[in-house]
Parts: C-alpha cells; sequence; structure tokens
C-alpha cells in the first residue's frame, strides 16, 4: 500500500486533489484500506489517488464527498485534475508512466508510443481515424511525441520492450517511414536507454497472444499494469492480476530472441526497408 508522500499542493490539480484527500482521510480517522473499502476499491489505490500518481474521476470524487463529509470540493474540483491532451481511454496511463521508475511492455503490433518517429505515429493515428481532419491529427502526434521525451533522463525509467516479429514486418505509413522507425528503435537500444527483444514467429504459441500489456513500477505506489484494445483501455492494481502479467512477460522475455540478436535483426529489417526505397 503506498505510503504518505509530501506534496507541493501548488505542483498540480493532482497533487491539491491528492493532498487534500489524505488530510481528509486522516481528519476522518480512516486507513486507506478502510476507505478503499467504503468505496470499493483497494487501498493503495487510495494511496496512488493521494500520491498523485492516479486521476480522480468524477465517480469516486462523489463517493468521496460523501464519506469523507467534504460537500462537493472533489466533486468541483477533479475535473481540472482530469484534463488531458490525450484520449480519455489512455490519459490516465499516459500520466502515470511519467511517475514510474521501469515500463515492461509486449507489443504485438505496433511500435510502442515512447519508441515512435513522428512519421509512423502519423501513420498510426491516420489508420485510427481515417476522416479525422489534419489538424487533429497533428494534435495526436504532438501528444505522442511529448511522451518521447521520458527518455531523455538518460537512466530512468527502466524500459523494457518485448517486441512481436509483427511489428516488424506490419508496414505501417510505408517503407520509408518504416526504415526511419526501426532505425531509431535500435539506435535508442544502441545507446542503452532501452532494452529491446524480438519474439520471432518461429517462437510459436505464447501467453499473450490475446493483447498488449504495459507493467509499471513506482518508487512510492504499488505497481500497475494497463491494458489496451481499439479505443478501450483500463489501469489495473489488482497485485494477482499485476504478479501474473509479470510472469507472462518473464515467460515473453525468455521466449525471445536475446537483446544483441534482437538489434541485429531489427537493424537488418531497417535496412532491408531502406534499401527497397533506393532506384
Amino acid at each position: 500500500m503506498a505510503g504518505p508522500k509530501d506534496l507541493d499542493p501548488s505542483s498540480s490539480p493532482r497533487a491539491l486533489l491528492g493532498a487534500e484527500l489524505r488530510h481528509a482521510r486522516e481528519k476522518a480517522g480512516l486507513s486507506q484500506d478502510e476507505l478503499g473499502q467504503r468505496l470499493f476499491v483497494s487501498g493503495s489505490f487510495i494511496g496512488q489517488l493521494e500520491a498523485g500518481t492516479r486521476r480522480m474521476v468524477p465517480e469516486y470524487a462523489r463517493m468521496l464527498d460523501a464519506e469523507l463529509g467534504t460537500g462537493d470540493f472533489f466533486a468541483r474540483n477533479c475535473g481540472a485534475a482530469a484534463k488531458s491532451r490525450y484520449p480519455e481511454h489512455f490519459a490516465e496511463a499516459a500520466e502515470v508512466e511519467t511517475e514510474a521508475t521501469a515500463i515492461r511492455q509486449y507489443a504485438p503490433l505496433l511500435i510502442p508510443g515512447l519508441l515512435q518517429t513522428p512519421a509512423y505515429a502519423r501513420a498510426v493515428n491516420r489508420a485510427y481515424d481515417p476522416t479525422a481532419p489534419e489538424g487533429t491529427i497533428d494534435e495526436w502526434v504532438d501528444g505522442r511525441m511529448a511522451r518521447t521525451r521520458l527518455l531523455e533522463h538518460p537512466t530512468k525509467p527502466l524500459l523494457w520492450v518485448v517486441l512481436d516479429e509483427a511489428v516488424l514486418r506490419r508496414e505501417t505509413g510505408g517503407r520509408a517511414v518504416m526504415a526511419e522507425a526501426l532505425h531509431h528503435v535500435a539506435g535508442v537500444a544502441r545507446r542503452g536507454r532501452v532494452i529491446a527483444q524480438v519474439l520471432p514467429f518461429s517462437a510459436g504459441a505464447h501467453k499473450a497472444m490475446e493483447g498488449s500489456m504495459r507493467l509499471m513500477d513506482f518508487g512510492d505506489a504499488p505497481p500497475l499494469v494497463y491494458f489496451e484494445g481499439p479505443g478501450t483501455g483500463r489501469l489495473e492494481d489488482d497485485p494477482a492480476t499485476v504478479a501474473q502479467l509479470r510472469f507472462t512477460f518473464e515467460l515473453l522475455s525468455a521466449s525471445a530472441l536475446p537483446p544483441a540478436n534482437s538489434l541485429d535483426l531489427i537493424e537488418a529489417m531497417a535496412q532491408d526497408y531502406a534499401h527497397e526505397q533506393l532506384p
């Protein structure tokens, strides 16, 4: 369960709500677990709200006001904390990844957002919504590129990705875009900023064939796992679920090519895409 964290209430709306929630809970004489039971959530979820790791949504804001006798304080103020440049189903995951100390991700079809190039991100977003105005696509690409700045820090968070071979072979945006995108992934890995492995088709059936997953660890809060589907996404903090998915990631990593061999394959495919562009 997350422990109390000293926050600067002026730093962000989420920090303000987290500090006020902790104050109101302690004033009511409730532990995180006790308050969580009243809201039908885990004590760790309450701790993540207090730490500013998780965003507060209107449903829980109203319940907190009722349980803690805070009038409509949380209901009135959760809107400011919920504003995001990202789609609603992904906004919270994008926010919590900035607090993560380690991110482990299995990508079955796409290069993960943190490793995408602008051209690749544009092709992906255009495929998501073929009729979206160009300005909207620009905003989505800008949002995705803003996330990549997380890797500007030389060492944290740890980013470990297992890419299905389909990620390398699904031509997204054309061959020139794929060549640039794969060269970028390999370059980030060569700099030691990310551990990248490829799960080859030859590995056969595996435990994560039903979809992608992202595990996130934090210094002062319990780990989270994020599940994503077309237009949907969900964060989960249930310890048993997180432990199961961590085991799944370990199995995928064990079945994947070693990092050095993975980089050789990524770079070879990047070269193949690039050479096919030559006259």
